[in-house]
C-alpha cells in the first residue's frame, strides 16, 4: 500500500497511542467513538493540539456515524486547483487510514484538481482525532481554494458519495483570525481590548456568516476581515451540506459547539499574538 506518511515535525500532534488518549481524557464530556449523534459536517480548527485540539475534538466527535470521513484542508489561494491525496492510506499514530480510492477516483471526474504534494498541516493535524473517532472509516484528504468554486465542489462532492451509498462525514478545517505583529494586522492594538475585538467582533462576523451558510457571505468576510486561512475548506463543506435534508430538530441545526483562542492557554497574561478557534456543526 502507497502511505501518505506524516509530515510535520514533532510536538504538532501526540505521537503515539497513549499520549493522544491521555490528551482525550481532558474532553469536557463523555468521548463517543464510532460516530456520535450530531451531524454530518463541521468546522474544526487546525493548529498544534496544545493550543486547539480539544476545540477540533468537540468538533470531530459530535459527528455522526460515517462510512468515509473527507477533511476538507484549505491554506490555498483563489484560482489555485483542488489538491487531492493520490496515496492509498495515510499512517496515523493510530495506525493506518486507508483512503477511499472509489470515492476520490469519482469525484476527480467531477472537478478539476492536482494531487497534495505539499506539506501541509490543515488536514494532517486532523487525522489523529478523526482515526480515534472513526477508527473502522475510510478516509478522503482533500484541499479546496479561497474560491466560490470550492462550494461547487462540495455539492459535487456530496452527489458523488449519495451515488455510491456512502455516509459521507466532512471535517473543514480552518483557524480563524491570526492577531499581532508577526501575523502583520493588529488593528486594536495589544492586550485586552484586542483579544476582546477579535472575539467578540472578528471572529464573530466570520462565524455568524457561517451558521447563516451563505458561501458569498462567508468569503467576503474572511477577505474582508481576514478572519479565516482557510475558508475554501468551509465553503466545501457548506456545499456539501447544501444538498443535504434539513434536520428539524433544533439541537442538530448549524451552531457553534465551542470557541477559544491560544490565548486561553498562556500562562504570562494576554500574548502580543493569538490565534481564534472554532467548532461549528454546519448540519
Amino acid at each position: 500500500m502507497i502511505l501518505r506518511e506524516p509530515s510535520l515535525r514533532p510536538g504538532w500532534y501526540p505521537g503515539r497511542r497513549d499520549l493522544i488518549e491521555e490528551f482525550l481524557a481532558k474532553f469536557p464530556k463523555p468521548l463517543v467513538k464510532n460516530g456520535g449523534p450530531e451531524g454530518r459536517a463541521v468546522v474544526a480548527p487546525h493548529a498544534g493540539w496544545y493550543y486547539s485540539g480539544l476545540t477540533a475534538a468537540k468538533a470531530v466527535s459530535s459527528l455522526a456515524q460515517a462510512d468515509t470521513v473527507a477533511v476538507m484542508g484549505g491554506h490555498l489561494p483563489r484560482g489555485m486547483p483542488i489538491l487531492i491525496a493520490a496515496e492509498e492510506g495515510a499512517r496515523t499514530p493510530l495506525g493506518i487510514m486507508e483512503i477511499d480510492r472509489e470515492l476520490r477516483d469519482a469525484f476527480g471526474k467531477q472537478v478539476s484538481y492536482k494531487p497534495d504534494d505539499y506539506q501541509d498541516n490543515t488536514v494532517e493535524v486532523l487525522l489523529p482525532l478523526v482515526h480515534y473517532f472513526f477508527p473502522e472509516a475510510k478516509l478522503l484528504w482533500l484541499r479546496f481554494p479561497a474560491d466560490i468554486s470550492s462550494f461547487d465542489a462540495g455539492k459535487a462532492l456530496a452527489k458523488t458519495a449519495a451515488a455510491l451509498g456512502r455516509r459521507l462525514a466532512v471535517v473543514a478545517s480552518t483557524d480563524l483570525t491570526h492577531y499581532g505583529d508577526n501575523y502583520g494586522f493588529c488593528p486594536k492594538g495589544f492586550g485586552k481590548p484586542a483579544l476582546e475585538w477579535v472575539k467578540s467582533v472578528n471572529d464573530a462576523a466570520f462565524i455568524n456568516a457561517v451558521l447563516e451558510g451563505d458561501p458569498v457571505l462567508v468569503l467576503k468576510t474572511a477577505e474582508k476581515d481576514k478572519s479565516a486561512c482557510s475558508a475554501g475548506a468551509v465553503l466545501g463543506a457548506l456545499g456539501f451540506v447544501s444538498t443535504q435534508e434539513k434536520s428539524a430538530s433544533k439541537e442538530r441545526g448549524p451552531r457553534l459547539l465551542e470557541y477559544s483562542t491560544s490565548a486561553d492557554v498562556s500562562d504570562d497574561g494576554i500574548p502580543s499574538s493569538f490565534v481564534g478557534y472554532a467548532a461549528i456543526s454546519l448540519a
